[in-house]
């Protein structure tokens, strides 16, 4: 888990869904993976994020949610 940055997938929201593979790559900073037919946060890249929203705009609405462990 990052350091500063957590990304939750409800993969509920995911799973039959033809365009996965697709959604992960939009993630400039690599922080998501396949894992079979469904996608997976890379932990260790998490804090990596830059915070674009590309993710939460391409995944089916409410499948990502990014949460800051800091304060603003």
């Amino acid at each position: 888990m990052g350091e500063f940055i957590k990304v939750e997938i409800d993969l509920a929201k995911c799973a039959g869904r033809k365009k996965i593979a697709e959604w992960v790559q939009v993630c400039p900073v690599n922080i998501f993976k396949m894992e079979g037919n469904l996608p997976a946060v890379v932990a260790e890249n998490e804090d990596e994020c830059t915070l674009c929203m590309l993710c939460v705009e391409s995944f089916p609405k409410g499948a990502v949610t990014i949460h800051k462990l800091y304060e603003d």
